[in-house]
This record gives C-alpha cells, structure tokens and sequence, in this order.
C-alpha cells in the first residue's frame, strides 16, 4: 500500500478504514463497520485490515488510542493529517462524480 498525496487517491480500503476510524474502533469493528456502509460490497480479511493499519499508523495518518491498560484491544482513530488526507479524496471524488455525470450526459 504506497498512497501519499503525490500519487493523488486512496484506495477503497484506506478510505473507508480511515472514515471508520473517526471514532476510535478496533479492527473488527472497523471491519463490520465498513461491510455495513457498503451494503456488504466490501468485506475486509484481517489480513488485509491490519496490513493497512500498520502503514497507516507509519504515515501518521492514524494512531492506537489508550483507553484501558488491562483491555487487549486496540482501538485507533484517524489523526488531523489523515483528516486532512480524507477532505482531500473527497474533493477528488466529487470531481469525478461530477466529471463523469456531465461527460454521460452530454453525449
């Protein structure tokens, strides 16, 4: 998973891991989480889940959130940056929803 601004988009996964993570989760919330939002189009394996966590957490794009010591849990949330990471993929998505839109209609 290489994604970093200059090469412009998330991919689904990251963007929807990142969007769950708005509010601390741990993983397999994180995972139910995005197959409801989906209508179950995207089922995430653990593997590919926590893959994405450990990059994500090298880009300081999220980070573990400490609430219990005694908990095995680990809940993480999307930083200010990864923030910043997601408002921009949304601007870039809506571009090409409304690129798309008015090219189909115009022809």
């Amino acid at each position: 998973m290489a994604e970093n601004i200059s090469q412009g988009a998330l991919t689904e996964a990251v963007y929807y891991i990142m969007l769950s993570m708005l509010e601390p989760k741990h993983g397999y919330v994180v995972m139910q989480n995005i197959e409801k939002l989906t209508n179950g189009r995207v089922i995430l394996g653990a593997g590919t889940l926590y893959g994405a966590i450990n990059t994500l957490i090298e880009k300081q794009w999220i980070s573990a959130v400490t609430r219990d010591r005694d908990s095995r849990k680990k809940e993480y949330i999307t930083t200010e940056l990864g923030r910043k990471f997601l408002q921009r993929e949304l601007v870039r998505l809506e571009e090409l929803l409304i690129n798309g839109k008015n090219k189909l209609e115009s022809t």
